[in-house]
């Protein structure tokens, strides 16, 4: 495969005000950094670690200019790593990938081999970007509160954040397993769009929290998957049954967790942080291939909005506003 003089990149810039301004930009093939493996990126997607990253957070990204985009997918288009050769179809995520090193909002990435994933049969490139690091993240989720023994028989299942991209997935691939779903919904009311992804049944926020600062509450769920953290992480986790799971992925709410010590020594409650990020090789192979086979979603179109490189930027504004919902893959060649 001949690598092109010149390939289109969104590009975070720093301004002498400190201020942070996104431009599409040509860059060359030697402005990335070193790693084992060149990939024409084909299809990228949209994460809140993204639009982080795209708005100067030093939390996701130290130094600019910089290229954001933690996913990934398409074809090796060189490598130094007999693992891979030109041609292979790959997803690259996680990582380092589009927080210190430029990532897939450009069109060509370079990595270390490490970090390459081969695409399984059954996805095909466009549908690796609606699951991403999101999916990827929805699915170790799953996979963490099955292995602790939640099954479907065993109650409801609670889901946080249910609209976004981890939570949206959490909901898809626990309902095609059996599971009861409850979803939390978002500031907007997506009632309509939780019911079409599988959940049971719709609860606000305000109705997931509690303030009372009661150390046990009624027991509802046999298991939970979180996205958001604080206050309703720790209700969800006063409120399960004994021998439940909850995992636990992140923190856009808070990072602190208001609860004592009686959920876990009265009601044997286990809780499982959840790590997609430096996930080991093996088990991230394992969870893209049940992604590819018995939990591939049914109704991925119903979670996905597919827009181009040139609507990226507007992209990104949307979330900012609070307004995107389920997933959003970035078409990353010329039409």
């Amino acid at each position: 495969m001949i690598l092109p003089n010149e390939f289109k990149a969104l590009v975070v810039t720093e301004t002498q005000d400190n201020q942070f301004i996104r431009s599409t930009e040509q860059k060359k093939i030697d402005d990335l950094p070193e790693g084992d493996v060149v990939v024409q990126v084909l299809y990228s997607s949209l994460n809140y670690k993204d639009v982080l990253s795209a708005t100067g957070n030093r939390g996701v990204t130290r130094k600019f200019p910089h290229t954001p985009g933690i996913d990934a997918a398409g074809i090796v288009a060189g490598s130094t790593d007999e693992a891979f050769k030109p041609g292979d179809e790959v997803i690259v995520t996680s990582y380092d990938l589009g927080m210190n090193t430029a990532g897939g909002f450009g069109q060509y990435i370079r990595v270390p081999a490490g970090w390459v994933v081969p695409r399984p049969q059954g996805l095909t490139t466009m549908e690796a970007m609606v699951y991403g690091t999101a999916g990827f993240t929805a699915a170790l989720s799953v996979w963490n509160m099955i292995e602790s023994g939640v099954a479907p028989d065993d109650g409801d299942v609670l889901v946080s954040g249910a609209t976004g991209g981890v939570g949206s997935i959490a909901v898809s691939i626990l309902s095609k397993l059996g599971y009861s779903v409850t979803a939390v919904n978002g500031v907007v009311d997506e009632t309509d769009y939780l019911n079409e992804i599988g959940a049971k049944r719709v609860i606000s926020i305000d109705d997931a929290g509690d303030t009372s600062g009661r150390p046990l509450l009624k027991s509802l769920w046999a298991g939970g998957i979180d996205t958001v953290g604080g206050d309703i992480l720790a209700t969800t986790i006063k409120s399960t049954h004994y021998g439940a799971a909850v995992t636990c992925c992140g923190n856009v709410a808070s990072v602190d967790l208001p609860l004592n010590v009686y959920p876990f020594i009265l009601r044997s409650v286990k809780l499982i942080g959840i790590d997609s990020q430096n996930c080991p090789m093996p088990i991230r192979k394992k969870i893209w291939q049940k992604i590819a086979s018995e939990w591939k979603i049914d109704w991925l179109q119903t979670l996905t909005t597919e827009a181009s490189f040139d609507e990226l930027n507007d992209k990104i504004e949307l979330m900012l506003q609070g307004k995107h919902v389920g997933r959003t893959v970035i078409r990353m060649t010329e039409e």
